[in-house]
């Protein structure tokens, strides 16, 4: 009776960890960064870190004083997500989006590596849909709106626009100047298509290499907040993290300092310095 009722718990156990497994996205990710393994997915690196010291020698070496030091090469994690959305009344769209899991934006075309700018505060206030709707209103007009074409703009009644507004507030997501509301962002860009541009194809090989930078958000904040911000008719089939391999470009200067340049190992572009958040 004992081997049974043991076996029957264990059972009871692992039905009941692959419905946690399966239904809430929030315990996966708990448990991948608990238990990280030993391979991950990487996308291709094109651009070798020699092929980009030599090509910007001129840029980066002024004269024969200042010399490189070795390259080091460094992984950050971003989720891929394959999506589908509605693009007008007759078409649906279907791809992929890049989403940094360390600052928190949107990649919006792989050429340059152009990103978002606000979704990391929308992701760090916890923006609901109702928050979205008030920042996609001010983000399609120059982000500012008095009262009366913001109200006009939602299509919502004195009551709903207060509590909207208030909510928004609260989180530091929009602030007031008097009869005008404004989103709480410098230069902010959240008004994009819910699709990477691709310019070339992505292709992801299995790595080794143990320099990774740690996540700052979740694969289900990420989610979260995409459905949030791209509407109802925006859909995730599926989700994958991947790391993006960046170059570390070492200059020794003749006073003995040294300046450190930043390189997209997909694009061969230069990035301003990434964020860490260790």
């Amino acid at each position: 009776m004992r081997a049974i009722f043991w076996l029957f718990a264990c059972v009871s156990v692992g039905v009941g960890a692959f419905w946690v497994w399966t239904n809430f996205p929030e315990a996966r990710s708990i448990v991948q960064d608990l238990v990280p393994t030993g391979k991950f997915q990487t996308l291709e690196m094109r651009y070798t870190a020699e092929t980009i010291m030599n090509h910007h020698r001129r840029e980066l070496l002024k004269d024969d004083q200042h010399t490189y030091l070795e390259p080091t090469l460094t992984y950050y994690p971003y989720l891929l997500l394959e999506v589908k959305y509605n693009r007008n009344q007759e078409k649906t769209g279907e791809g992929i989006i890049l989403w940094s899991l360390v600052d928190g934006e949107m990649v919006i075309n792989t050429h340059n590596w152009e990103t978002t700018h606000g979704f990391m505060d929308c992701i760090n206030a916890n923006a609901a849909s109702k928050e979205f709707k008030v920042i996609n209103a001010l983000a399609l007009r120059n982000g500012i709106l008095d009262r009366e074409k913001l109200s006009k703009a939602l299509n919502v009644d004195d009551r709903t626009l207060d509590a909207w507004v208030d909510s928004c507030r609260k989180k530091n997501l929009i602030v007031q100047s008097g009869n005008n509301y404004r989103l709480h962002l410098q230069e902010p860009k959240l008004q994009v298509k819910p699709e990477t541009e691709l310019n070339h194809w992505l292709v992801t090989k299995t790595s080794r290499e143990a320099n990774r930078i740690s996540r700052r958000f979740r694969a289900s904040q990420i989610e979260t907040t995409a459905k949030a911000a791209f509407g109802d008719d925006f859909a995730i089939r599926k989700t994958t993290e991947i790391f993006l391999p960046v170059y570390s470009i070492v200059i020794q200067n003749p006073d003995g300092s040294q300046m450190t340049t930043y390189w997209n190992a997909l694009n061969g572009k230069r990035i301003d310095q990434p964020i860490h958040f260790e």
